[in-house]
C-alpha cells in the first residue's frame, strides 16, 4: 500500500476514533486499535503531550546499573543500529522492561527534534504514560510492533516513525525494549526487521552462561541455522523444561506456559548422546538437527552444603538491582508460599535490612505470581516527600491544589490496578497516611484529592520495611490495625553477615559479575570479603565486585591490594579458620540498622554522603534515622 494511501486511513481512523466517537473499519492494524482503547480507557488526552519528568542523574545511575547485563550484552546491537540510525536520520532507543528509556544514540539533528518530545534517557515510555508508542504498545502486545506517525495516540508523536522489538530473557519475560525511531516523513519500512533481528542477536547472548549445569539442547531444521541467533534453544533441568527462546518454541508450536511443566520425552525422542551436531527425532516423527551442550545439574552446591539457585532473570520487573537473586533453599520455599499468598488475594510483608534484598524478592513474587502480566508499581515511602506522598499515591483531580498538573494525576494506586503493589519502607509512611491507605486496603477503593467519588482499585500488596514494624506499633508509630492488616505472611531476608557460609557467596557473587572464569580472586582477597560485616549487605558487596572486576588487570588474579581500605582491613580469618564473625549483633532490626549505620559513619570519618552511598540508602534517610534516635 502506497505511504499516501496509508496515511489518509490513518487520518480517516483518528476522525472516527477521536472525534466521532466510532471504531475505525479495518483503517488501523488491531494492535495499534487495541492500544487506542487501553489509552482511552485510561483517559487520556490525545491532544495534549503529557509533562514527563526525567529522572534525576542519580536515579539513572541508579537505574543503568539494575539493568547493567541488559545493556552490556545489547551494546554490540546498539552500535550496529547505530550506524543505520547515523543514515536514516534516525536514534537507537534501549529501554528496561517498564518502557524507561535507558540509552538515546543517534542523528543528532532528529535526537534534537526527539528531545522535544521527551525521546531522551530517564523518561518513561510506557503506554500508560505516553498513549501509543512502539515502546510501551511492543511491551504489552509482546510483540515486534512499528507505529508510523498519526497511529501514536498523542497528536505530537505524530512526527515520530518509531519500530521496536521486546527483548524476552530465557524464561519469557521481557527485559526492555530495542526502538529505532525518526522522522515520520521518512520512509523506514526496513526498520522493524533491523530491530527484530538485533533483539534476537540479544536474547541469544542471554543463553551463553548461567546454564552451564544444566542440558541445553541447541536445534534447528537446517544444520546452518546452529550456532547463530536463528537456532531453536531448550534449556533441561533434569527432564523438566525450564527456559526456551522464542525460537525453540516455536519449533515445536509451544510457548513459554511450557516452561516448567514439559518434560524431555514430551518434546524428543531422545537427546542426543554423542557429541557434536546430530539428527534428533521430535514427537511427531519430524527430524532436526541438534547439539546438546552442558550436563545434568539441578542447583549449583557450594562449600558448606548450602545450595545457591539462580532465579529467572525479573520483569516486568526490571533485573535486579544488586546482583542475580540468591535464594537458599528456604529463600525459595518462602517465595513460593508468597506467590500462593498473593494469588489468594493475601498481603505480603518482607523484612530484611538495607541491601538485603526486598524490592528483588518483591518482583519475584510478582514474575511468578497470577499477575504477572500487570503492572508491578514500586512505591518508596521513605523517598517520598510527606508533602507529596498523598498526591503521589492516591492521585488528584485537575485543581486539586496550586501546582497540580493539568488533567490531574492518576495516583500509584490507581496505576497497580491489575497488578501487584510494592510499598517498599512502610514503616517510614507517616500515621495520617497510614489511616487512609488502611481504608483503601479495606474497602478497594481510591479517593483521589479534589474528586467526589471513590475510584475501584484491583491489586496485590507487598510491603517490605527494614524496622520493626511491632516496635513502631508498641510505641505508637505505627497502626496497630495496619499492622494486622499487612503482615499476613511474613518473610525474613537474612543479611550477608547471618549466612551459614559466606565465602560460598562471594564466590558465586564474584562468578556473576565478573561473567569471565580468567578473572580470579586470590585466596586473601576472597577471606576479607568473608569476613568483611557488609552493612550495606548484598547491594555493598557487589558494589565492590563490580569495582573489583573493573579494575582487574586480564590475567592477573585480583588481590587484597584493590578492596575498599575498610574492607581491605577487615580480619581474613579467626584462630580456627573459618571467617570471622562479631560476636555479638543488636538483637532487632532496628537496632541492627542503626548499628550498621553508625558503623559505616566511623568508617567513612563521619562523611554521611559516603556512608549513605556505602549501605545503599539515601541521604535524607541517613540523616533521619540518625536523628530520631536523638
Amino acid at each position: 500500500m502506497r505511504a499516501d494511501t496509508v496515511s489518509r486511513a490513518v487520518s480517516a481512523a483518528r476522525r472516527q476514533f477521536f472525534n466521532e466517537g466510532r471504531p475505525p473499519q479495518s483503517l488501523v492494524a488491531e494492535p495499534i486499535l487495541r492500544s487506542w482503547r487501553r489509552c482511552a480507557d485510561r483517559g487520556l488526552d490525545n491532544q495534549v503531550l503529557p509533562s514527563l519528568v526525567p529522572l534525576t542523574a542519580g536515579e539513572l545511575r541508579q537505574a543503568s546499573e539494575r539493568n547493567e547485563r541488559l545493556r552490556r550484552l545489547s551494546r554490540p546491537e546498539i552500535e550496529s543500529l547505530y550506524a543505520e540510525a547515523m543514515q536514516t536520520g534516525c536514534v537507537v532507543v534501549l529501554t528496561d522492561a517498564s518502557g524507561l528509556i535507558l540509552e538515546s544514540r543517534g542523528h543528532a539533528a532528529f535526537a534534537s527534534r526527539a528531545a522535544q518530545v521527551a525521546l531522551h534517557p530517564g523518561v518513561d515510555w510506557s503506554e500508560t504514560a505516553t498513549g501509543t508508542n512502539a515502546v510501551g504498545t511492543a511491551l504489552l502486545e509482546g510483540r515486534p510492533i512499528a507505529v508510523h506517525g498519526g497511529e501514536h495516540y498523542l497528536d505530537p508523536h505524530g512526527i515520530l516513525s518509531c519500530s521496536a522489538a521486546p527483548i524476552m530473557d530465557p524464561f519469557g519475560h521481557a527485559l526492555g525494549v530495542l526502538d529505532l525511531s525518526g522522522p515520520a516523513a521518512v520512509d523506514h519500512r526496513h526498520a522493524l526487521g533491523l530491530v527484530r533481528l538485533a533483539a534476537e542477536q540479544i536474547e541469544h547472548r542471554f543463553f551463553d552462561d548461567g546454564f552451564a549445569e544444566l542440558q541445553v539442547l541447541r536445534l534447528g531444521a537446517d544444520r546452518a541455522l546452529l550456532g547463530t541467533a536463528r537456532e531453536g534453544v531448550l534449556v533441561f533441568d533434569g527432564e523438566r523444561l525450564v527456559a526456551a527462546n522464542r525460537h525453540g518454541l516455536g519449533l515445536f508450536g509451544i510457548d513459554w506456559s511450557a516452561l516448567g511443566s514439559r518434560r524431555v520425552e514430551e518434546l524428543v525422542a531422545r537427546l542426543p548422546q554423542e557429541a557434536g551436531i546430530a539428527r534428533i527425532e521430535v514427537t511427531g516423527g519430524r527430524v532436526l538437527f541438534g547439539r546438546l551442550d552442558g550436563a545434568e545439574a539441578p542447583s549449583r552446591r557450594v562449600a558448606g552444603g548450602v545450595a545457591l539457585r539462580r532465579a529467572p532473570s525479573n520483569s516486568p520487573g526490571r533485573l535486579p538491582q544488586f546482583g542475580e537473586l540468591l535464594l537458599r533453599e528456604e529463600d525459595e520455599r518462602a517465595l513460593s508460599r508468597a506467590v500462593k499468598m498473593t494469588d489468594a488475594g493475601v498481603p505480603v510483608l518482607i523484612q530484611g535490612e538495607t541491601g538485603t534484598g526486598k524490592e528483588m524478592a518483591a518482583r519475584e513474587v510478582h514474575r511468578r505470581g497470577p499477575r504477572a502480566a500487570g503492572p508491578f508499581v514500586a512505591v518508596n515511602c521513605a523517598a517520598i516527600p510527606e508533602t507529596l506522598i498523598e498526591a503521589e499515591l492516591f492521585g488528584y483531580e485537575e485543581g486539586a491544589f496550586t501546582g497540580a498538573r493539568r488533567h490531574g494525576r492518576k495516583g500509584l494506586l490507581r496505576e497497580a490496578d491489575g497488578g501487584v503493589l510494592f510499598l517498599d519502607e512502610i514503616g517510614d509512611m507517616p500515621l495520617a497516611l497510614q489511616s487512609r491507605l488502611l481504608r483503601v486496603l479495606q474497602d478497594r477503593e481510591v479517593l483521589p484529592l479534589g474528586a467526589g467519588r471513590p475510584v475501584s482499585v484491583d491489586f496485590a500488596l507487598v510491603c517490605a520495611t527494614h524496622r520493626h514494624l511491632k516496635a513502631l506499633v508498641e510505641s505508637g508509630a505505627f497502626r496497630s490495625d495496619l499492622y494486622f492488616r499487612i503482615a499476613h505472611y511474613t518473610i525474613e531476608l537474612p543479611a550477608v553477615r547471618d549466612l551459614p557460609d559466606r565465602l560460598a557467596t562471594v564466590r558465586e557473587l564474584w562468578r556473576r559479575v565478573a561473567g569471565d572464569d580468567r578473572l580470579a580472586l586470590t585466596a586473601g582477597c576472597e577471606e576479607r570479603l568473608a569476613a568483611y560485616e557488609w552493612p550495606g549487605n548484598f547491594r555493598q558487596l557487589v558494589g565492590v565486585l563490580r569495582m573489583l572486576a573493573a579494575l582487574a588487570e586480564p590475567g592477573q588474579p585480583v588481590g587484597p591490594d584493590l578492596l575498599p581500605e575498610e574492607v581491605g582491613a577487615s580480619r581474613g580469618a579467626s584462630d580456627d579458620g573459618a571467617p570471622a564473625v562479631a560476636s555479638s549483633e543488636p538483637a532487632d532490626l532496628d537496632a541492627i540498622e542503626l548499628a550498621a549505620m553508625r558503623r559505616a559513619l566511623d568508617a567513612h570519618g563521619g562523611n554521611v554522603s559516603k556512608a549513605a552511598r556505602a549501605l545503599g540508602i539515601n541521604r535524607s534517610t541517613l540523616y533521619r534515622r540518625l536523628l530520631s534516635t536523638h
